[in-house]
């Protein structure tokens, strides 16, 4: 009998979490609900620090953390931490939540997909970040990672249902400062607007990857004008900077100027951000820059 219940919890915990046939097992897997202490306030603020955090935790079939998770129990673990009870499995938590449409998703709701052979069945979570992009404890990469719906026809494929579980007063926004690498625009002023945000809704998205604008309480960066003599300045470099960084800026929504010299026989390159009219605007930007992208970043006006 107890055989046959192992057996059954096995096939569960299986099906609750997979991405393609690549799941490994513990030997000695762990097959209690360790339930998360609750550490925060159920805020989008909060959930960018764990997403933060949890980056690169190790993926371990029927784990729950607090340092390693399967698919599922990374989710279970921040909504968790936040004093949300959810269900431990993923086809178990489409069930609850405010339902969504994909072309409504926001910053922490749970995406779900169907992965096995069975179209219907849900087998796979992660949670949405913006853009496209979403976080997941990945059965293929064996740890958590960002991948993002829109350039990915696997995930595109297979989303089957989105839920909301954040109270519906909650309009705290999640400051761009902590969402990397995904590009939505945002920022902590005090205007509210509609971000530009890529789905992965075919009908929603162009063969251009054009935005699809949405109707949510998000806040956007100012972008800047043609003109302008302000800049945030991220660095100098030896040759070029590398390819990541630039990357990484362009992600954010930045706009970004290069200005290279010649100095002692060598190429300089000075990586800046910009331009804004004002150094108002260019010290809006530079909070975040400093906080996801470069900790030295600076202004400089360049005329």
């Amino acid at each position: 009998m107890k055989l046959k219940i192992l057996f059954i919890l096995l096939l569960i915990l299986f099906s609750a979490c997979s991405e393609k046939k690549t799941v490994t097992y513990p030997k000695h897997p762990n097959y209690a609900i360790n339930k998360p202490t609750v550490q925060y306030k159920p805020t989008k603020k909060n959930l960018a620090k764990m997403v933060k955090a949890l980056q690169g935790s190790p993926y371990v079939w029927a784990e729950e953390g607090p340092d390693k998770f399967d698919c599922s129990g990374f989710t279970y673990y921040m909504y968790g931490s936040m004093g949300i009870d959810i269900p431990r499995v993923a086809r178990n938590q489409a069930k609850v939540g405010k339902r969504v449409s994909p072309d409504k998703l926001q910053y922490g709701d749970l995406i779900f997909f169907a992965t096995s052979h069975n179209r219907r069945k849900i087998t796979h979570v992660g949670m949405y970040l913006g853009e496209g992009w979403f976080t997941h404890a990945s059965t293929v990469k064996h740890k958590v990672v960002y991948s993002n719906l829109f350039t990915s026809p696997y995930y595109k494929k297979r989303l089957r249902i989105c839920r909301r579980y954040l109270p519906s007063s909650q309009t705290e926004i999640v400051s761009s400062q902590a969402q990397k690498p995904w590009s939505t625009k945002v920022t902590l002023s005090g205007q509210t607007k509609n971000i530009p945000l890529i789905t992965q809704k075919e009908s929603h998205v162009s063969e251009q990857h054009k935005a699809v604008v949405i109707k949510a309480q998000m806040q956007e960066i100012e972008q800047p004008s043609s003109d302008g003599h302000y800049y945030v300045q991220i660095g100098s470099f030896v040759g070029k900077p590398k390819n990541t960084l630039i990357s990484q800026i362009t992600r954010y929504g930045f706009h970004h100027k290069m200005i290279q010299f010649q100095k002692q026989g060598k190429q300089i390159s000075k990586l800046l951000i910009g331009p804004y009219k004002t150094k108002t605007e260019a010290s809006k930007v530079l909070s975040t820059v400093r906080y996801a992208i470069e900790k030295d970043a600076f202004i400089a006006e360049i005329r």
